[in-house]
C-alpha cells in the first residue's frame, strides 16, 4: 500500500467520508495529487503541498458540498483555480457536468489537461464571471453555482447568483466568519434573486471551521446584474 492510499484512507474514515473509499478514487485522487505536485514545481497552483494537507485541505474539504449536489446536475465552480473543488467533486460524482471557470488561463490549463487524463466530466472556461453570467449560454443555466476562498459574499453574490436558475443552488463554500459575511450580503442576495437555506457548519481537522452557505434561487436575477466587477467591489449590494 502506498503512503498516500494509506493517508487516504485513514483521514477520509476520520472524517466521515468512508463511502468516498474505493480503489477507483484512490487511483484518482493519487494522480491528481502527483499532477499537482508535478505541476505546482513550474506554476504558482497551491501553498499545500504535503500528502496530508493536501489530502484534507484540498480534497476533503473539497467535498463538503458534495451531496447537496442533485443526481445529473449541470454545476459551476466560480474561480476555481486550480481545480478545487471542481476536480475532487468530478471525481466522486461522476453523475454531473461540471464547468470550471477562472479569469487564469493557465491554471485551466492544468484542470483541463487532468480532466482529460482521469475521465472527467469537466469543461474550462477561461473567462471573468462577471463576463460570462451576462451570455445566454450561461446566464441563469446551472443548477449548482460552487465557489471556494474567492471573495467575500457580499461580492460573490453578485458574481454567482447571475449563473443559477431558478430553483437552482448558490453553494458558497466558507470558513469561520460565514455569519459576518452573510450579514453584510443579506440584502444583496435577496436582490439577486437569492434566499439563504442552510448555513451549515463543521471543523475540519487541523483546518479549523468551515461553512456551506446554501442558497436557493427563489426569483430570476435582474439584467443589470453582474455590474462590472469594479463597481461591484466599489459598492456592494
Amino acid at each position: 500500500m502506498s503512503s498516500f492510499r494509506k493517508q487516504f484512507e485513514e483521514i477520509f474514515s476520520s472524517l466521515g467520508l468512508e463511502k468516498y473509499i474505493s480503489d477507483d478514487n484512490v487511483e484518482r485522487f493519487e494522480a491528481l495529487y502527483t499532477m499537482l505536485n508535478e505541476t505546482n514545481k513550474v506554476m504558482n497552483l497551491t501553498a499545500l503541498t504535503e500528502e496530508r494537507d493536501v489530502i484534507i485541505g484540498h480534497f476533503a474539504d473539497s467535498l463538503a458540498g458534495t451531496d447537496l449536489l442533485p443526481q445529473g446536475a449541470r454545476v459551476i465552480d466560480v474561480g476555481c483555480g486550480g481545480g478545487f473543488p471542481t476536480l475532487p467533486l468530478a471525481i466522486v460524482r461522476p453523475d454531473v457536468f461540471i464547468t470550471a471557470l477562472d479569469s487564469t488561463a493557465k491554471k485551466l490549463v492544468f484542470v483541463s489537461d487532468v480532466a482529460k487524463k482521469l475521465g472527467l466530466n469537466v469543461e474550462t472556461l477561461a473567462m471573468r464571471a462577471e463576463d460570462a453570467a451576462k451570455m445566454p449560454e450561461y446566464r441563469e443555466g446551472f443548477d449548482i453555482c460552487i465557489s471556494r476562498a474567492v471573495a467575500r459574499l457580499n461580492i460573490l453574490d453578485e458574481i454567482c447568483i447571475p449563473f443559477v436558475k431558478k430553483g437552482g443552488t448558490f453553494i458558497a463554500m466558507k470558513g469561520a466568519l460565514s455569519d459576518e459575511e452573510y450579514a453584510e450580503a443579506k440584502k444583496g442576495i435577496s436582490l439577486l434573486g437569492g434566499s439563504l437555506t442552510e448555513n451549515k457548519k463543521s471543523t475540519l481537522a487541523d483546518f479549523g471551521e468551515r461553512a456551506l452557505l446554501v442558497i436557493g434561487k427563489t426569483s430570476n436575477t435582474p439584467e443589470k446584474y453582474p455590474r462590472a466587477y469594479a463597481k461591484i467591489k466599489k459598492s456592494p449590494l
